[in-house]
């Protein structure tokens, strides 16, 4: 009796037209929107060896003091660190690529204007203003912002890679700008910074998209379309009526729920005390420092270069590990080994390049930001949709602590003539960041009890 219905419905089935396999592409294209984020990060990185390289060519054409070329480097820092909050909400609102783009023209610009300085005031305004704007929207926000819209899965590891592409940048670049600012010239060395930058704008236009939305797929990582649903909607809840908010009232509104947790604060110093013990002081002044004791400039750029190398290794490294490990724990390790090398440093600056030297730039290396991916994670864990933001401003502590320490260290050389003091001060800084993020809390349940609209 029951044999004609399932004639019929085994007929139905067969009458129903058949959904077409979905083909799953190869390489998902989150790939290859990091990939080309790396090389955006690359052709970024340029300016980030220059200060130190062409410091002392400045100085020795222009007779400008440690202090000014130092308070050019300050401001960028601190444009570099105010910046990125901003940029992010602005990815969010106009979207990743074309905020890139813009960026590194911002920094082409201001690296190829720089060729014509002849004032003090005139390389604030290129070092400090226009490289320090483009720098601060392709800032390590960028790398946080590119993870968590594009994978759910492995993004400690896709933060680690993105954010040794900074330090790829250096290493590609440090060499050829130690060679150029000896001969022919520091303006040459200027002019490969603008050219490295500028070639990368082509590729962001092209494969740079903006969302998986765009591309029509899910996030790498992603099961279903539902994945990770509870944190956008409170991004969306920013807007009203499906609009998208302003960009700078969205990183106000971001500080200041952000500004209400303890966490925020405590990350806030830790990066702090990270910017200056890196871009502040090994960044900007460990080669005019390796020249006061005897050692060829381009042997301390090399230097560098083999602490680029190690900052890769550790900084992908670190990002392995956050997605096994308490981020917390791996802070306070990074923090305190990076004390040690600084305590010991002063005895290690020498005319030739000694054994323990090397020892120094490799732990330098591998520690030199391998504190952004663990930073990234409890950025996100405890402010889930805001994460990206409220990494935008704990990145701003970050600059400002460079800033900071790039001056006070440029002001302690005039004065005394060395820099040992600012080695200890900044081993001793770095022992307290330790302390604060082996304290930090765990908050669980935090990103969803507050709400993401003002």
């Amino acid at each position: 009796m029951n044999a004609m219905p399932r004639k019929a419905a085994e007929a139905t089935e067969e009458a129903a037209p058949q959904s077409p396999p979905v083909k799953r592409p190869r390489l998902h294209p989150a790939w290859t929107v990091a990939a080309v984020a790396f090389l955006a990060l690359v052709g970024a990185a340029g300016f980030r060896a220059a200060p130190g390289v062409l410091m002392v060519p400045l100085q020795q054409e222009f007779g400008w003091s440690t202090t000014v070329l130092s308070a050019a480097v300050s401001i960028n820092l601190v444009l570099f660190g105010l910046t990125a909050p901003f940029a992010a909400a602005l990815m969010e609102r106009f979207g990743v690529r074309a905020v890139t783009a813009t960026a590194l023209v911002l920094i082409g610009s201001g690296s190829a204007l720089t060729v014509l300085v002849n004032q003090s005031w005139q390389i604030l305004l290129t070092w400090g203003l226009l490289i320090g704007l483009g720098t601060g929207s392709m800032a390590l926000v960028f790398a946080a912002t590119i993870a968590n819209t594009w994978f759910t899965r492995s993004r400690g590891l896709v933060i680690g890679i993105l954010t040794a592409g900074s330090a790829a940048g250096r290493l590609v670049f440090l060499p050829f700008i130690a060679l150029l600012a000896q001969d022919p010239g520091w303006r040459q060395a200027s002019l490969l910074i603008a050219a490295g930058a500028l070639a990368v704008v082509p590729l962001v236009l092209k494969f740079l998209k903006n969302s998986p939305a765009d591309a029509g797929v899910l996030p790498y990582g992603a099961v279903t379309a539902d994945a990770g649903a509870g944190e956008l909607k409170a991004a969306a809840a920013a807007s009203h009526d499906g609009r998208r908010p302003n960009a700078a009232i969205r990183a106000l509104q971001v500080l200041r729920r952000a500004s209400k947790v303890r966490t925020f604060w405590a990350l806030a110093a830790g990066f702090a005390i990270c910017g200056a013990t890196t871009n502040g002081l090994i960044g900007t002044h460990f080669i005019p420092s390796a020249h006061d004791h005897g050692m060829p400039e381009t042997t301390a750029a090399g230097l560098l270069a083999v602490v680029g190398i190690f900052d890769i290794i550790g900084t992908i490294a670190s990002g392995w590990l956050t997605d096994r490990f308490n981020p917390r724990v791996l802070l306070a390790v990074y923090y305190q080994f990076r004390g040690i090398g600084l305590l010991v440093l002063p005895l290690l600056l020498n005319a030739e390049v000694q054994p323990s030297m090397i020892v120094f730039v490799v732990i330098y290396g591998l520690d030199w930001v391998a504190t952004v991916p663990p930073t990234a994670a409890i950025c996100r864990e405890t402010f889930g949709a805001d994460g990206s933001v409220v990494f935008g401003w704990v990145f701003a502590a970050h600059q400002l602590g460079a800033a900071a320490a790039a001056i006070a260290a440029g002001a302690l050389r005039d004065a005394t003539g060395h820099y040992t003091y600012a080695w200890f001060g900044a081993a001793a800084m770095c022992t307290i960041a330790a302390v604060i993020s082996a304290t930090i809390r765990r908050h669980r349940g935090l990103r969803e009890a507050e709400p993401a609209a003002a």
